[in-house]
C-alpha cells in the first residue's frame, strides 16, 4: 500500500467492558457493512483485539464507530496503529482468543 492509497488497515486495541456484551458481533456487523475485511477477538487481559482493512474513508469510519459498541459494552480505550501485514479480502471473520 502506497502512501497515497485509498486503502488502509489498522490494528485496534479496544478495552473497558467489552467482553461478553456482544462487542465482537456489534463490531463485526458494523465492519461489514462498512465493506471491510479483517478480523476480531477476545484477548485474554479483557481487551478485544481487531484488524480492519478496506476504504481509507471506510476504516476511519469505524475507528469512531468502534467507541459505542452496543449497549452494554463501555470502551474506556483505543489504541490504533498501522497493520503492514497482508489481508485477503474475504470479508470480516471472528478468531479465537488469543
Amino acid at each position: 500500500m502506497s502512501a497515497d492509497s485509498k486503502e488502509s488497515s489498522v490494528r485496534l486495541i479496544i478495552t473497558g467492558r467489552v467482553q461478553g456484551v456482544w462487542y465482537r458481533a456489534w463490531f463485526m456487523e458494523k465492519a461489514i457493512n462498512l465493506a471491510l475485511s479483517g478480523w476480531i477477538r477476545n484477548l485474554n487481559d479483557g481487551s478485544v483485539e481487531a484488524v480492519v482493512s478496506g476504504l481509507r474513508e471506510n476504516v476511519e469510519e469505524m475507528k469512531k464507530t468502534s467507541w459505542s459498541g452496543p449497549p452494554l459494552a463501555k470502551v474506556d480505550n483505543i489504541d490504533v496503529g498501522i497493520y503492514k501485514e497482508k489481508i485477503v479480502n474475504s470479508g470480516f471473520r471472528q478468531l479465537p482468543t488469543k
